[in-house]
């Protein structure tokens, strides 16, 4: 059987952020689920970068539906997580149930990669203290706020957590979370 990677999302989570992880690591040959705040069709956006925008765009995205909700987590049966970015991390940051995920894999030091704003999260639940990390760079203060040393870069590791900026920061991410995947949830 496939090792589980369990990917952390809600509503206007970043398309891209979700589904190229989700179809990379299940091409890799891993079983890959879907959480969310409950099971439901999850709206997602796109976010882009347009000339004349002092911040990136959003429009809609995909829909894709929830594996499981939140509760229904058991991260001992996961052997890693992913945190896509978009607005999602915003709220979800909050809810007792992804801390309680998120703390159980930190305890746990298993992989954990984490894009764009889904770095809000770990640092929700203090996870980053004096951790290498990168993220949306607008976030810089609050990964330096939550005790991180952010480093502006397409992908960063610091032992089994990596990040990544954004979306065009996708090879980068997914090359350095395999290598990391490989050594800690080998698939045979």
């Amino acid at each position: 059987m496939a090792a589980k990677i369990l990917i952390v999302t809600g509503d206007a989570a970043e398309s891209l952020e979700v589904l190229y992880p989700y179809q990379r690591l299940r091409e890799e040959g891993y079983e890959v689920h879907i959480a969310a705040p409950s099971r439901k069709k999850l709206r997602f956006v796109v976010h882009d970068f347009e000339d004349g925008f002092d911040t990136y765009t959003e429009k809609p995205g995909y829909t894709w539906p929830a594996d499981l909700a939140f509760a229904e987590v058991d991260p001992a049966e996961y052997a890693a997580l992913v945190i896509p970015g978009g607005r999602a991390p915003e709220y979800l940051r909050n809810d007792p149930e992804v801390q309680r995920i998120l703390t159980a894999f930190g305890a746990a030091d298993k992989p954990v990669a984490q894009i764009c704003h889904g770095p809000l999260i770990t640092a929700a639940v203090g996870a980053l203290g004096g951790r290498r990390v990168t993220a949306y760079p607008a976030l810089a203060p609050d990964m330096k706020a939550a005790g991180a040393d952010f480093e502006d870069a397409e992908a960063v590791v610091d032992g089994t957590l990596v990040s990544a900026r954004a979306w065009p920061d996708h090879s980068a991410w997914m090359r350095e979370f395999l290598t990391v995947l490989r050594s800690k949830a080998p698939l045979s």
